[in-house]
């Protein structure tokens, strides 16, 4: 199912949510899930996190997984202008190691969803899993690999040895 043409877009309010959401863009590369990752801040690049937002759909995207730190506004900023499933992963650090980013980003008012997904780099993993999933409803071939990597996951676990 390798497409040049992106598929998800990821975003991030600044280079130092990298370290994180690498994660996620190698969740989806090893599905062949093709791929985009920006920077677009809420607060220091508004009309750029807007203007890309905006145009997401119209470019083919169809899921967006955004960043969240701090006052964990880029997924919610980013849900507001698109009609695309948003998933927000909170970022590690700031004032409350991420407690804070994890619930701004829970707390979105009714009518401005998105997905919360755990802080982290659990969370930018279990967001392109999840894009996945959205994306596999339509696309046999890709139902096919997520399938098999659940079996495979099943059976690392099955085959885990524990020894003193």
């Amino acid at each position: 199912m390798t497409e040049s043409k992106p598929l998800v877009g990821i975003l991030m309010g600044s280079e130092s949510d990298w370290d994180t959401m690498r994660h996620a863009p190698l969740t989806l590369d090893r599905f062949g899930v093709a791929n985009e990752s920006r920077v677009a801040s809420a607060h220091r690049s508004p009309e750029l996190a807007t203007a890309y937002a905006r145009g997401a759909k119209g470019r083919g995207l169809q899921v967006i997984i955004a960043a969240a730190g701090g006052a964990a506004h880029l997924a919610g900023v980013i849900a507001a202008h698109t009609p695309l499933p948003v998933f927000g992963v909170p970022m590690l650090g700031w004032s409350l190691n991420g407690l804070d980013a994890l619930l701004s980003t829970a707390q979105m008012p009714k009518g401005v969803p998105v997905g919360t997904l755990a802080i982290g780099k659990a969370g930018a993993i279990n967001a392109a899993l999840l894009a996945i999933r959205v994306l596999s409803l339509h696309d046999p071939e890709l139902a096919a690999k997520l399938e098999q990597f659940h079996e495979d996951e099943a059976q690392k676990i099955a085959n885990t040895v524990l020894e003193l």
